[in-house]
């Protein structure tokens, strides 16, 4: 039985739909998954053995050079590829219309979100199946739940499981940090000041690793690693299963709200998530070794990517209000 997953970006809501993808390979034997995914995460869904093909979706390079890409004849080959397998269910797991569409154009009967559940209501217009699942609940327990109904199982009550065990074993030691401070988000960041008192109060007593996946990134660990020259490193430039396995061989992740914060997770990484605008019972990492500190604030979460009380605040007053001290403390309870 061939399923097609339509789940295309971004990092979190990728690693999200992993544990749907293990509850219904658990209880449908032989269930196989093919995966539509934006390029730039097509790696991630590969490592979940239910799923047997991916196929990449460019989507972000032909909204920026789509008569090149045309005129190449990229998107009459990416619909070749997507027609090439009659599938018995396809299932938009993101409710866009950038998702919809190319969900209805593949063969198979589309199951998706009702007009109440979608993100983007018109979605729910492209498929044959709805289905109503309420909003107000993590993004993680919402994916297992539109699969047990699509596929008729019970909704499992278990822990997530993100299938990535088999893929990544823990070390028997564990012996740095990783500061995962880099966000899209002007809203999400964490204070540099704050990053570096951190830092400096940890330099000589445990290794810091320090990624970064753009300039102003790179800019940003230099600084951090600058208070801790004894124990920060700043990484060089890593793909997403070199970030992975420096994540899983890791003590613990010190993190703002962002896509690696959720690979550590899925990957069982000890971590502390400090969250401003966004709900973490919504959107944060589920793990059972995270630990979620929230920043006061009268509007949080505002769920805004700017802050409406100062939009010149970067970061704003509820991730400011997080002081290294508070992370400290919980690092200190790191075996």
């Amino acid at each position: 039985m061939k399923v097609l997953i339509v789940k295309t970006s971004s990092l979190g809501d990728v690693l999200h739909t992993l544990p749907a993808i293990t509850d219904a390979a658990r209880h449908i034997q032989g269930l196989r998954f093919h995966w539509l995914v934006e390029e730039n995460f097509a790696e991630i869904p590969s490592w979940h053995p239910a799923v047997e093909r991916v196929i990449p979706f460019p989507w972000r390079r032909w909204r920026k050079q789509f008569r090149q890409a045309w005129s190449q004849g990229e998107p009459q080959q990416f619909l070749k590829e997507l027609r090439l397998v009659s599938y018995n269910a396809i299932i938009d797991a993101q409710g866009l219309l950038k998702s919809a569409i190319p969900a209805r154009l593949a063969r198979g009967h589309v199951w998706g979100l009702d007009l109440q559940s979608a993100r983007e209501p018109l979605a729910s217009l492209c498929y044959h199946r709805t289905l109503p699942i309420a909003r107000n609940q993590h993004a993680v327990n919402r994916l297992r739940q539109l699969f047990a109904c699509v596929f008729g199982y019970p909704l499992p009550t278990d822990p997530p499981d993100y299938g990535l065990g088999p893929r990544w074993t823990p070390p028997p030691t564990r012996d740095y940090l990783v500061f995962i401070h880099g966000t899209t988000c002007p809203s999400k960041h964490w204070p540099e000041k704050h990053w570096q008192q951190l830092a400096g109060k940890l330099d000589r007593r445990l290794p810091i690793w320090l990624p970064w996946g753009n300039a102003a990134e790179k800019k940003r660990a230099e600084a951090i690693a600058a208070t801790a020259p004894h124990s920060a490193r700043v990484l060089g430039s890593t793909n997403l299963e070199q970030l992975a396995n420096i994540l899983a061989a890791a003590r613990g992740v010190v993190t703002v709200d962002t896509g690696p914060a959720h690979l550590a997770a899925a990957l069982e990484t000890p971590g502390i998530c400090l969250y401003g605008p966004t709900d973490p019972a919504l959107v944060g990492t589920l793990c059972p070794s995270h630990h979620h500190h929230r920043g006061s604030c009268p509007q949080a979460p505002c769920q805004k990517k700017i802050c409406p009380l100062n939009k010149q605040a970067v970061p704003p007053p509820c991730m400011e209000a997080i002081t290294p001290v508070q992370v400290e403390r919980w690092l200190e309870t790191l075996k």
